[in-house]
C-alpha cells in the first residue's frame, strides 16, 4: 500500500501486518477485508482517507503478510478476530475509539466486534459493505422457517442459491486444493472479467495461502452462529450500511430488519458488483468520509430525508437547462436526494437560483455553471472544470432544449441548425465529455437524455422539433448498448405536455412577430390547461436512473402515443395529418 507505514502486533500467537497512512492524531479509520482478499483490496481507499483521517488496514489472520494460526482448525472463531481487532486497535489509537470499515467476511466479523460488551467504547462508528452479521442472519432465517410466507421463502430460496460457495468451502481438502491449484492463479482473470474488478496489485501473490487459511472463517463460524444467534447482537455504534445492489452473493432483503439491531442505521446503496472498494473507491470514501465526520461532530445521521437518499446521497450529478421547467425540478429532486448538484443553464442567474433552492432542499453541495449546451469549447470547457474542482459526474441530464413550430417549408436552414444545436448537438456534448469521463473512470454511472414524446409521435406542426428528439432517443439507444459492459446506464425521458417555460421561448417558423406572440399565448394556454408538473417527470427520472430503464415515457399522452408507435403505427400516422387549429 503506496506510503504506508507497517508494523507487527501481537496477539493469541499470531502476527499481524498492520499498515498505517495519514496523521495519527487525526481520527482513526480501521479498514478491514473480506475472503480472500487482503488489505490490499483497500488499496485505491485507504490513500485517500488519508487526507482526511489517520487509516489503519490489516492482513487478517492467516491472510497476507500475518500469520497463521497453528493448528487452522478452531483458530478463526470470531472471538479471536475480536481478540485480533482489539489489539491492533490499542496499538494504533489507545486512547481513542476507532471509526471501523468491513467489506465481505470483513464486515462479518466487524459486525461481532460493534455487537459484543468488551468492545463497547473501542468503537466510534461502523460502516458495513457486503457483509451480514451471521447472529443477523440466524434471527433472520429463523424467522422465515417459522412463520413462511411465499415472499419469505421466495427470499431463503434466493439467498440459499447466491450461497452456494458456501457449502462448497465447509468440504474437507478441496477448496484448500482449488484455491492452491487452478483456482488461484484463474482468480484475478475471474475477477476481472465477472466483477469488472480492475488489477493493480489486488489479488495479491499470497491469495493461494490466503484463500486456503479463509475457508476456516467459514468452516469455524458459519453453521454454529446460524443454528445458534446470539439474542443481544444490538450496536453499541452508529452504523452506516452500504449495499451494492449488483452483489451477486448476498440479497439486499437480508437487511430487511437491520433497524431492530442498530437503531442509529444510515442505508446507502449504489448500482455495483461485490467488489465495491476496488470499483467505486471514490464514492466510498466519501460516504465514510461524510459519516465519520458526522459521528466525531456528535450528528451520526447524515443520509438526507428525500426519497432515494440511500442511493443517490453525495453523488455529483450535473443537470442541463437546469434554470427553469424540468431541468430545474430534477436538480432540486436530486437535492432532496442528498446529492451533490451542478445546476448548468446559459442563464446565469437562472442557474444560480436553482442552486440556492438546491442547498436548502437538502444538497450535500450545490453550485450554479454557465454554458451554452450548442457551444462545444463552452461544453469541452465546463467538463474540464467540473472534473478539476469536483470530479467525475456519477448522473448526466441532458435536459437543456428549445421548441421550433411550423410546416416543414417554412422551417429555414438556419432554424435547423438552431434546434439541431440545441437539442441534439447539446445532448452530443454532454455524452461524449461526461460520458467519456465516467467510461473511463471505470466506476459505472447513469446518462439521462431529456428526448419528447414527439420523438416517436410524428406531426407536421413539429418536422424540426420531432426530428431533434428522434435523433435523442436513437443516440440514447445505441450509446446504451455501447456502455452496457461497462456499468453505465442510460436512459431516453419521453415527456408529452408539460407546464414549463419552453411555451415562452418556442418559436414558430414562417410567423411574424406579432403571429408568433399569439401562437406561443395560445400554447402557454393549453399547456397550462394541461397542468402537468415539471416534478413529476422529475420524479420518473430518479426512478428511471434507480431502475436503469431504457425509454421512459412520461405522461398519459406520452405513454399511449409510444405504446401506439410500437404496435400499430398507422394509427400515428393518420393523427399526424391532422392540422392543428391555429
Amino acid at each position: 500500500m503506496r506510503g504506508a507505514r507497517e508494523r507487527r502486533v501481537r496477539t493469541d500467537g499470531v502476527e499481524l501486518c498492520v499498515a498505517e497512512l495519514g496523521d495519527p492524531d487525526r481520527p482513526t479509520v480501521v479498514l478491514v477485508h473480506g475472503y480472500p482478499d487482503s488489505k490490499e483490496v483497500w488499496s485505491e481507499v485507504a490513500p485517500r482517507l488519508a487526507e482526511r483521517f489517520h487509516v489503519v488496514a490489516y492482513d487478517v489472520r492467516g491472510h497476507g503478510r500475518s500469520t497463521a494460526p497453528r493448528p487452522l482448525r478452531g483458530g478463526f472463531t470470531l472471538e479471536k478476530l475480536t481478540d485480533d481487532f482489539l489489539a491492533v486497535a490499542d496499538a494504533v489509537s489507545p486512547d481513542r475509539p476507532v471509526h471501523l470499515v468491513g467489506h465481505d467476511w470483513g464486515s462479518v466479523q466487524s459486525w461481532e466486534f460493534v455487537t459484543v460488551g468488551r468492545t463497547e467504547g473501542r468503537i466510534a462508528s461502523f460502516t458495513s459493505m457486503s457483509g451480514p452479521s451471521l447472529d443477523h442472519l440466524g434471527h433472520w432465517i429463523d424467522r422465515r422457517l417459522k412463520r413462511p410466507t411465499p415472499r419469505r421463502v421466495g427470499q431463503l430460496l434466493g439467498q440459499g442459491a447466491r450461497s452456494w460457495y458456501v457449502y462448497l468451502l465447509h468440504t474437507p481438502v478441496l477448496p484448500e486444493l482449488a484455491w492452491r491449484g487452478p483456482l488461484g492463479r484463474s482468480w484475478p482473470r475471474i475477477l476481472e472479467r465477472a466483477g469488472k474488478v480492475p488489477g493493480g496489485g489486488c489479488p495479491s501473490p499470497s491469495l493461494p495461502s490466503d484463500a486456503a487459511h479463509g475457508a476456516w472463517l467459514y468452516r469455524d463460524n458459519v453453521r454454529s452462529r446460524l443454528r445458534s444467534p446470539r439474542a443481544d447482537a444490538y450496536a453499541h455504534a452508529p452504523v452506516q450500511l452500504i449495499t451494492p445492489l449488483g452483489d451477486a452473493f448476498l440479497s439486499e432483503r437480508l437487511h430487511d430488519e437491520l433497524e431492530v439491531w442498530a437503531p442509529r442505521l444510515t442505508r446507502r446503496t449504489l448500482p455495483a458488483g461485490h467488489w465495491v472498494p476496488r470499483t467505486r473507491p471514490d464514492l466510498l470514501v466519501r460516504w465514510i468520509t461524510e459519516f465519520v465526520t458526522s459521528v466525531e461532530d456528535g450528528r451520526p445521521e447524515v443520509a438526507a430525508p428525500g426519497r432515494y437518499a440511500d442511493r443517490f446521497g453525495g453523488q455529483l450529478v450535473l443537470v442541463t437547462g437546469a434554470g427553469s421547467g424540468i431541468g430545474r425540478a430534477t436538480a432540486l429532486a436530486f437535492a432532496e436526494a442528498g446529492a451533490r448538484v451542478l445546476a448548468v443553464d446559459r442563464d446565469a442567474p437562472a442557474a444560480s437560483r436553482t442552486a440556492e433552492e438546491a442547498r436548502r432542499r437538502g444538497a450535500a453541495a450545490a453550485w450554479a455553471e454557465t454554458a451554452d449546451v450548442s457551444d462545444e469549447r463552452a461544453m469541452e470547457e465546463l467538463a474540464e472544470r467540473v472534473t478539476a474542482e469536483h470530479g467525475v459526474v456519477d448522473v448526466l441530464v441532458n435536459n437543456a432544449g428549445v421548441g421550433l413550430g411550423g410546416s416543414f417549408f417554412d422551417t429555414t436552414p438556419e432554424d435547423w441548425r438552431k434546434v439541431l444545436d440545441v437539442n441534439l448537438w447539446g445532448v452530443i456534448h454532454g455524452c461524449r465529455l461526461f460520458g467519456r469521463r465516467m467510461a473511463e473512470r471505470g466506476q459505472g454511472g447513469h446518462i439521462v437524455n431529456v428526448a419528447s414524446a414527439a420523438a416517436f409521435q410524428p406531426s407536421r406542426a413539429l418536422p424540426a422539433y420531432s426530428t431533434s428528439k428522434a435523433a435523442v432517443l436513437m443516440l440514447s439507444e445505441c450509446l446504451r448498448a455501447e456502455l452496457a459492459g461497462r456499468g453505465i446506464g442510460v436512459t431516453a425521458v419521453c415527456p408529452g405536455f408539460v407546464n414549463t417555460a419552453i411555451t415562452s421561448t418556442a418559436r414558430f417558423a414562417g410567423a411574424d412577430a406579432e403571429e408568433e406572440r399569439r401562437l406561443r399565448k395560445r400554447a402557454a394556454r393549453l399547456y397550462g390547461l394541461r397542468n402537468y408538473p415539471p416534478e413529476k417527470v422529475a420524479a420518473a427520472i430518479l426512478r428511471a436512473v434507480v431502475r436503469d430503464e431504457a425509454v421512459v415515457p412520461v405522461t398519459p399522452e406520452a405513454r399511449t402515443a409510444y405504446a401506439l408507435s410500437r404496435w400499430m403505427p398507422g394509427a400515428l400516422r393518420r393523427i399526424a395529418r391532422v392540422k392543428p387549429p391555429m
